[in-house]
């Protein structure tokens, strides 16, 4: 008798842990998607912040290019370009840059440059900078990455392409030379990218455009 009772025990704790496991799994899975669909929703919104929704009628987040650029991305891992079109035409890219420059160290930053090599917008996705002064590159502490809008490699010059201690045009933070020096630097850096890949960028997104008709 008991050793009837210790197996029907045996079993129904195996029912009841396959049972659980079951749960456990789907919640897994049904969380997992909802942490990936979270997840696309955040990095669309930050796309849209630099190439807005009425500027193109395709999914930026399914139209990228994969760049490991170093030399002048400064990149450590690879990472997608994500590409903007309307009717099918080109109109902007989304570039991931690194620079290694900063104050305290990486400062991560993706830069939206226009079909005519305008930028269209700079926004910081990371860094280890100085609470209080260097961490005004982000766009939520302040507007001084706004001061990139449509520059180009040609305005200002390139010499200019500095911050204003350094005699350029761009400002300084009060206390904080080194980290608006160093996004400058990799903003200039992402538009040489750019010009450098212009052809490639424009023909991947609008063939992946074609394709997808």
């Amino acid at each position: 008798m008991l050793s009837q009772s210790v197996s029907r025990n045996s079993i129904l704790l195996g029912i009841f842990a396959a049972i659980t496991a079951a749960i456990i799994a789907g919640t897994y899975l049904g969380s997992r998607d909802l942490i990936k669909a979270n997840i696309r929703a955040a990095e669309e919104k930050a796309l849209l912040q630099i190439i807005p929704a009425e500027r193109h009628d395709n999914s930026m987040l399914d139209t990228t290019l994969v760049t490991d650029d170093e030399s002048l991305l400064g990149l450590r891992e690879s990472k997608a370009i994500y590409l903007a079109t309307r009717n099918g035409k080109f109109i902007g890219a989304i570039i991931p840059a690194t620079s290694r420059e900063g104050y305290t160290g990486d400062i991560d930053l993706i830069v939206g440059v226009n079909r005519n090599g305008s930028i269209a917008g700079v926004r910081v996705l990371s860094h280890r900078e100085t609470p209080g002064l260097g961490d005004a590159v982000e766009r939520k502490k302040s507007d001084w990455v706004d001061g990139f809008l449509g520059k180009s490699l040609a305005d200002p010059e390139p010499a200019q392409w500095r911050v204003k201690k350094d005699g350029g045009v761009f400002d300084q933070f009060t206390g904080a030379t080194i980290t608006p020096r160093a996004v400058t630097s990799a903003v200039h850096k992402a538009l040489q990218y750019f010009e450098d890949n212009r052809k490639r960028l424009i023909m991947a997104a609008e063939q992946e455009n074609s394709s997808n008709e």
